[in-house]
Parts: structure tokens; C-alpha cells; sequence
């Protein structure tokens, strides 16, 4: 999974990558500096706004307009960008380098595939009520795990395709290791050692429905030693997290953080206050990142 463009302590191992030319982290590395670009001109042109803002000046307001334009940087630079990236890569690493296609995040499902989520809500409707037998079976809150969905995914809308095309229903990134008997999907997927950045081909394992993908994911937990302390944290969604990171669940060094930030972020509180309101999936409330 790719760090976030404000997280800047992996730009010391992506350095560290770019100067042996590797010509893959090259390209993460320009597509990094365009979404920082694209952020900058963002913050600029609202700094030379004469207007007021729509909610006030504060803090808060500060601290979530920074947070949209971050997200607004990185969709503007998703995929072909606006071709700053493609320009640094060109010019740094030449032709070969130029040719390499821009990172996997940013695939998507085909129109068809089906269970092709629109929004937040319609995929955290589909993925809750597993996520409640999953808590219960697991000892976690069921909003860790619907955060955890939501991380590996992007609500739905970046679910690898099977070898069909149609969805793999891998909804929390687990390899397809030796023991897997099952269907697969095969990614490029970038990965983290000694904190330094480099990409792989990994196989991934596929899966029917939410049903049978969430079945897995509770029984890869629950019969893992290596993942005795993150089963029974109960309503503590920090611990947690902080659980899966210790664990080594994902090498992404910011990955414990980035969960409990969708936690308590303002799309989570909507999408649980919408599932309050549905009564086929009633739900209890008062949790949070830092329940003790």
C-alpha cells in the first residue's frame, strides 16, 4: 500500500532506492513529487483567495481543508496525472524508465464486475453485518474491521480483479501463500524492507462473495499465533491497530495510523450513522480509536 504524500519519513528510503536507479521506485518517487505539486498549488491558490471560508476561519477548518486537498492531490495525480511525473521520469531515468506504468493503486473494478461499489455507504452495508459475526468470533469492535476493509480497498473502489476480471472479493489484502488452495489474483503491490519502497508481483487469494472472504480473514487471525494480541482487544479499535502493526500484518510503517485515521474520520461516522438507521443492521455506538 502507498504511503500517504504528507507521510515524509518514506522519502528517506525511497532516495536511498532511486539513487541505486531502480527505475520502478523512480516512478513512485515522481508520482509522489506531482501529488506534492498539485497539493502546494492547491494551498496556494486558496491562500490568495480574498473570500472568506465557508465555515469560519479555525483550527478545524485549517486541519480538514489541508485534509481534502491532500485527497484532492492525490486523485489529481492518480493514474496518467497531469504529466509532471511522467516528465521527471523521462528526463531522470530515461526511455525504459518513461515505460514503466504508474503504480496499481489506482485500478478499478470494470463497471460489470459485480458487488462494484458507488460509495462508502452502499460497500459498508454489504461488508457490516459479516463484520459483526467477524467481531464477535474475533473479540474486536466490528468498525476495526469494517476500517480495516475500507483501508485495503478505498471503500470498495480499488478491489482487485480476479483473473476474470470480476471481482476477488479481497477485501483486506492477504496473500496467496504455499497453503492456498483457492482462486487467485496477481498485482504488482508495493512493499516495504528496512523501510526502503520497492514493488513486487504478489499473488493474492480470490474469493466468491464478502461471505467467504470475511470467513478467511477471521480464520487467519483467530488461528495465527502471530496474531494472538490482535483478536480480544474488544471496543479498544487503537489497540487494535496498533495490534496488526506490531504483528507485521502489512509492511507499510504508517499502516496503523492510516487505519485509526479512518476510524475516527468523518466518512466512518457517516456511514455508521446511516447503518444506526437501518433496521436490518442495528448496531451498538460509543466506540472510538481510543476506548480504553
Amino acid at each position: 500500500m502507498t504511503a500517504a504524500i504528507g507521510d515524509f519519513n518514506q522519502y528517506t528510503g525511497m532516495r536511498a532506492a532511486a539513487e541505486r536507479n531502480d527505475p520502478e521506485v523512480l516512478r513512485e518517487v515522481a508520482n509522489q513529487f506531482e501529488a506534492l505539486f498539485v497539493q502546494q498549488m492547491l494551498k496556494s491558490m486558496r491562500d490568495a483567495s480574498l473570500g472568506d471560508p465557508l465555515l469560519g476561519n479555525s483550527d478545524q477548518h485549517d486541519m480538514y481543508q489541508e485534509m481534502m486537498d491532500q485527497q484532492l492531490a492525490m486523485e489529481m495525480s492518480s493514474g496518467k496525472g497531469i504529466g509532471l511525473a511522467d516528465m521527471l521520469v523521462r528526463q531522470l531515468g530515461g526511455e525504459a524508465a518513461a515505460k514503466l506504468a504508474p503504480p496499481d493503486r489506482d485500478f478499478r473494478l470494470p463497471s460489470s464486475a459485480a458487488n462494484n461499489w458507488k460509495d462508502p455507504d452502499s460497500f459498508a452495508r454489504d461488508v457490516w453485518p459479516h463484520a459483526e459475526r467477524a467481531g464477535k468470533r474475533l473479540g474486536v469492535a466490528p468498525e476495526a474491521i469494517l476500517a480495516q476493509a475500507a483501508l485495503e480497498t478505498g471503500w470498495g473502489k480499488h478491489v482487485m480483479p480476479d483473473r476474470k476480471g470480476g471481482n476477488s472479493f479481497n477485501l483486506f489484502g492477504i496473500k496467496a501463500g504455499s497453503s492456498w488452495n483457492g482462486d487467485m489474483a496477481t498485482r504488482r503491490t508495493l512493499e516495504f524492507e528496512n523501510g526502503v519502497p520497492h514493488y513486487e508481483r504478489a499473488s493474492f487469494r480470490a474469493y466468491q462473495d464478502v461471505a467467504s472472504t470475511m470467513e478467511d480473514y477471521t480464520a487467519f487471525l483467530a488461528d495465527n499465533p502471530r496474531y494472538e494480541k490482535v483478536v480480544g482487544n474488544g471496543n479498544d479499535t487503537g489497540a487494535f491497530a496498533d495490534a496488526l502493526q506490531e504483528s507485521g500484518y502489512a509492511t507499510d510503517p504508517q499502516y496503523a495510523q492510516k487505519l485509526k485515521n479512518i476510524i475516527e474520520s468523518p466518512t466512518m461516522q457517516r456511514v455508521l450513522s446511516g447503518l444506526k438507521k437501518s433496521a436490518a443492521t442495528p448496531i451498538a455506538s460509543g466506540l472510538s480509536a481510543h476506548a480504553q
